[in-house]
């Protein structure tokens, strides 16, 4: 019987620092700059935020520089006000451009941040103005088919 419990305090033990260095491995490569304090957000509405998730990052210049912290559907307007959170160190300009892009060809949306040349630079709170809402894929190849029928 004691070898038995000396067993199990083994194999509890091996559990235990099983789980320990998963989440010491989880939390040194996962990308947690979404819990960090060192950032600032900006909103951003679209006619379409289709296939855009709370999480997903943002990008500018090809680095991921936030993430999207948040979506909401605007009913006076009928548009999707997306909250950005982006690095401090991130300055982003005025007349930049926020467009909802797809990473290759089926994959996760994200926000691309195109510069503007704007010296005046967005705040905290503020929102970017001009913006492009995702291409619906779908859209494209039926008004594809169904004009390629039509000049036959």
């Amino acid at each position: 019987m004691e070898n038995r419990t000396r067993v199990e305090i083994v194999v509890g033990l091996f559990l235990f620092l099983g789980l320990l260095a998963i989440s010491y491995i989880a939390i040194n490569l996962g990308d947690l700059s979404m819990y960090s304090h060192n950032q600032y957000e900006l909103k951003a509405r679209f006619t379409s935020a289709s296939g855009l998730r709370k999480g997903a990052y943002v990008e500018a210049a090809g680095v991921r520089v936030g993430y999207v912290s948040d979506i909401r559907f605007r009913p006076e307007d009928y548009t999707a006000l997306v909250t950005l959170a982006i690095d401090k160190n991130v300055p982003i300009t005025s007349d930049a451009i926020a467009s909802v892009r797809t990473a290759g060809i089926i994959g996760d949306k994200f926000v691309k941040i195109s510069p503007g040349g704007s010296e005046k630079l967005l705040t905290s709170g503020m929102e970017i103005l001009e913006t492009e809402p995702s291409i619906n894929l779908e859209e494209l190849i039926s008004k594809y088919v169904f004009e390629s029928g039509k000049k036959k």
